[in-house]
């Protein structure tokens, strides 16, 4: 039900993978060796603005003290990692950049705000790298498309997006003031998706810098490209489990179409295209299926944009894994990497 999860782990993710090991190793050998040290990564604001302690502001802003905290952004990192397959490492870590220094910006200013409304001095706040992992909620929920999984009595709807919302519900709800991390992290999230503000443009890292990471981090941190397809039984081919992938494809997006024309159409009586609304996968050339298929009565397939075709090969699909997704799913770029994600 996870939107990214699948086969691939931290295939084309390397930046993920490191923060969601490095940070968590960190956490636990505080929790249960060194809680002595536990001091220096206290997200402590009255020593940052009273005592100028800007190293606060990195230790505090990167180390979860609390495992309950830990262990739900780790799962929201390692589901969020889709964005980095996306738009490469370079791009994702600008924008994590970017969302860690606006919402440590906007965490003291939500803090003076709710002391001067409401007279609640706050000292500090829970730790850890949280203000980023809300931020990757707003392109989460602006660009990864919605796929209707089931129902719950008939009126609740379970898609593949309502985990991920539910530990983000979970993790805001493990603090006190963590509202107020999650409430500057979704800030900083708009501001730096923004198009107006130009943000991204501002604080982005360097080709420079990201070379050298590449050089050094990458190789440590980095997967192996998955070879292994899903078994689908004794003697399988793998045209036979791509053409099975395919048809999975098809009743995903045609019950996703279906749910959205119901919602959206006015209550009106006929039947439905279903050829209109989408091309039949089940008549493409198979040869495990057909000796001699014949041309009469098949569609032409649909035009495929190279382009969306070359940026799925950046994310690590082969260009025939790409070509099928992206002609299923009528050029759709996010309804073909959804489906190549979770596969």
């Amino acid at each position: 039900m996870f939107t990214s999860t699948g086969s691939n782990g931290f295939y084309k993710a390397p930046l993920s993978k490191s923060l969601l090991l490095v940070p968590s190793a960190i956490s636990i050998l505080l929790t249960l060796l060194f809680q002595h040290y536990q001091k220096f990564f206290a997200y402590n604001l009255q020593a940052v603005k009273e005592d100028f302690q800007i190293w606060r502001l990195v230790c505090g802003r990167t180390i979860c003290l609390d495992l309950k905290d830990t262990f739900c952004s780790t799962l929201l990192i390692y589901n969020f990692r889709i964005f980095e397959r996306r738009y490469g490492s370079r791009k994702f870590s600008s924008f994590l950049l970017g969302a860690w220094m606006l919402s440590a910006f906007f965490d003291l200013l939500l803090v003076e705000i709710t002391q001067y409304v409401f007279g609640i001095t706050i000292n500090s706040l829970p730790s850890g790298f949280l203000g980023p992992v809300f931020a990757l909620f707003v392109p989460f929920y602006s660009s990864i498309p919605r796929v209707q999984v089931t129902q719950v009595l008939g009126h609740f709807s379970i898609t593949n997006k309502s985990l991920v919302y539910i530990l983000g519900l979970q993790l805001l709800t493990s603090g006190s003031y963590i509202w107020i991390l999650a409430l500057s992290g979704l800030i900083s999230g708009i501001c730096y998706n923004s198009s107006m503000l130009k943000v991204h443009r501002i604080l982005c890292v360097p080709r420079w810098v990201a070379k050298i990471f590449s050089w050094t981090l990458e190789p440590v941190f980095s997967s192996a490209e998955p070879t292994n397809e899903v078994r689908v039984g004794m003697g399988a081919t793998v045209d036979i489990q791509r053409q099975q992938r395919m048809e999975l494809l098809d009743r995903q997006i045609m019950m996703s179409q279906v749910a959205q024309m119901r919602r959206q159409r006015p209550q009106q009586g006929g039947m439905i295209n279903w050829n209109r609304l989408f091309p039949p996968l089940r008549h493409r050339h198979n040869a495990n299926y057909q000796d001699h298929p014949s041309e009469q009565g098949i569609p032409p397939p649909t035009e495929v944009s190279e382009e969306q075709v070359a940026r799925l090969m950046e994310m690590g699909f082969s260009r025939g894994d790409a070509l099928e997704a992206l002609r299923a799913s009528n050029n759709d770029l996010n309804v073909a990497t959804n489906f190549l994600l979770q596969h």
